[in-house]
């Protein structure tokens, strides 16, 4: 399905295909004498503010404006649980095998009983044995954050494939697991046997509301007693699922990614176009990020959202406004919120792209300390 783009967002897109035949990727080393960005300290005097009213939760925001070549970390070297943030990767995956000829945007994928997975998105509106083009599967897996989207799409180019993108792009500490691997996971952390369970398992589990209804109904299909659970409570085993480093990476590596994305290093350039506006168009997380930035301001990302864990991940595209600004200019944004639920976590995030953008990371001349001139005698 093709897509109308404003003028200006065609010319954001062309700008990011034709990168690959140009500089190399960009760097996130600073171009001041203080080796920071001129806006880096009135953003994490702001950043600050955030993270000590959450209280025991926490932020990591990455920023990298590639025009200029200006980044900043707030926490952005820890490992953050990505959460469906791990789908940009797979979906990358899948677009090199359609570049290498394996399969095609119209190649048709037979869902299978064990495919699905509980989660927002249309795929669980089929039936084993429907066939779906692979071109759908990635919309609905990006735009709608659809799991078993993406996990039909982990099977059909390999956990391996999808693993070896994730090492090359964001380093060899991230792996992926499928989506239906992470419930399995965090549920064995309460008992071994959460490894067994299946599909109709996994949706039954998904009805349920995450805390002790949810343990209580795990139990019952393990037909395990909860006085037999390695851990207490439903919190302390995704607490212990994260821990793990599954489906995790520092911000600063995949805000990386991200940008040798946006600079056609990674795809070629009609996948790189491709995959840029099926991101544009992302659904999820409408008051995540992009709610706090300039008007005008396009947001190609990824949203990611599991217990206590919420996440918004993308590229800001400022279209040109000649004279004062004469290209365009994208800036990556990276940003995690781990400890609080969805509602306050959407909140967070938002008030992150406000201070970025308060900060002056999109003004053109950005503010600089000043000195003040000698008093005239």
């Amino acid at each position: 399905m093709r897509h109308r783009l404003r003028p200006a967002l065609f010319l954001l897109l062309a700008l990011a295909a034709g990168m690959a035949a140009a500089a190399p990727p960009s760097r996130t080393t600073a171009a001041t004498e203080t080796g920071e960005p001129p806006w880096a300290a009135g953003l994490e005097r702001r950043l600050q503010a955030i993270d000590a009213s959450l209280g025991t939760a926490g932020i990591g925001v990455y920023v990298l404006h590639m025009e200029r070549n200006e980044s900043y970390g707030y926490r952005a070297t820890e490992p953050w649980y990505l959460a469906s943030g791990v789908k940009v990767p797979v979906a990358i995956a899948v677009l090199r095998e359609v570049e290498s000829g394996a399969l095609s945007l119209d190649t048709r994928v037979v869902l299978r009983a064990d495919d699905f997975v509980d989660g927002a998105g249309a795929t669980n509106r089929h039936r084993p044995g429907d066939a779906l083009p692979v071109s759908w599967l990635l919309e609905q897996m990006i735009v709608h954050s659809d799991n078993t989207a993406s996990d039909v799409l982990i099977r059909t180019v390999g956990l391996h494939a999808v693993n070896h993108v994730a090492a090359e792009l964001v380093g060899p500490g991230l792996h992926i697991t499928t989506l239906a691997d992470v419930r399995r996971l965090a549920y064995g952390q309460l008992h071994p046997d959460a490894a067994r369970l299946g599909s109709a398992d996994l949706l039954a589990l998904g009805r349920v509301p995450a805390g002790p209804a949810r343990v209580r109904r795990l139990a019952r299909l393990l037909d395990v007693p909860v006085e037999r659970f390695r851990r207490p409570d439903f919190a302390s085993a995704f607490e212990a699922y994260y821990a793990s480093g599954a489906n995790s990476a520092p911000l600063s590596d995949y805000g990386r990614m991200l940008a040798a994305l946006a600079d056609g290093q990674v795809l070629r350039p009609e996948s790189t176009s491709h995959l840029l506006q099926v991101m544009l168009r992302v659904q999820t997380g409408r008051q995540r990020l992009r709610a706090g930035l300039p008007g005008g301001v396009a947001f190609a990302h990824k949203t990611g959202t599991q217990y206590l864990r919420t996440c918004d991940l993308g590229i800001a595209m400022q279209p040109a406004d000649p004279p004062v600004r004469p290209r365009p200019a994208r800036v990556v944004i990276a940003a995690c919120v781990r400890g609080t639920g969805t509602a306050a976590g959407e909140h967070a995030l938002r008030r992150i792209a406000a201070a970025i953008t308060d900060a002056g990371v999109f003004v053109d001349a950005p503010p600089r300390p000043t000195v003040s001139p000698p008093a005239w005698p």
